[in-house]
């Protein structure tokens, strides 16, 4: 199947990799090429700079032939537009939206665009909405209680240690993925924009790590 990815964030960039290691056809649309690079050397699916409400850019990312649509830039109002064009021009049905303004979000659900609000945003929760049959993988342990997840980090934690992340949301960084490949921190590692950080969490923490890291640190954080 083919998919279109609007935005080459952090979300938007795990997304379009998770799809295409399902065997699916990606093609990401973002207006700044540099945010590409979140791919990765190993991604070979299409990269459309433009914008990604525009009809031209979208025919040129496959939407004729598209599955689903993920809007996921950092616009509500972008997002939203992408979302209509795909679903009322090219007759898309399987389109996610991603909202920051929850009253936006109720106004778009009712329009039947399904959306994800910031705070529970992530990758497998897109997922889940484009392929509601799929079973995302995560890494567990035996017992079903840990798991490894990649989770979304506010941009301002940029230039802090991971070790304050860690105490922060009292979990444990497993490895960081950084330009398309993975290291192991250091106690010294701090967090760079585009990373995309891997951590280990009790299965009944998940949520609330999610909105610890979607939100700017504590102020003794920084």
């Amino acid at each position: 199947m083919h998919f279109v990815i609007m935005g080459c964030g952090r979300v938007g960039a795990s997304l379009a990799r998770n799809l295409e290691r399902s065997g699916h056809d990606v093609a990401v649309v973002d207006q700044d090429p540099g945010s590409f690079r979140r791919l990765g050397p190993d991604f070979a699916g299409t990269r459309v700079t433009g914008v990604g409400f525009d009809r031209d850019t979208l025919v040129q990312a496959g939407i004729e032939q598209a599955y689903a649509l993920a809007a996921v830039s950092s616009g509500d109002n972008s997002n939203i537009l992408a979302a209509r064009v795909a679903r009322e021009t090219f007759g898309v049905d399987h389109v996610v939206a991603r909202i920051y303004d929850p009253g936006r979000a109720e106004v778009y659900q009712r329009l039947g665009i399904p959306t994800v609000a910031t705070v529970r945003w992530t990758a497998d929760q897109v997922l889940r909405r484009l392929l509601p049959q799929a079973q995302v993988p995560e890494l567990a342990d035996a017992s079903g209680r840990l798991v490894i997840v990649d989770v979304p980090v506010h941009e301002d934690w940029v230039g802090l240690p991971l070790s304050r992340l860690e105490a922060a949301a009292q979990v444990r960084v497993a490895y960081v993925t950084r330009l398309g490949e993975g290291i192991v921190p250091g106690p010294s590692t701090a967090y760079q924009d585009g990373d995309l950080v891997h951590l280990v969490i009790a299965t009944d923490r998940v949520e609330q790590v999610e909105r610890i890291l979607d939100a700017p640190p504590a102020r003794q954080e920084a």
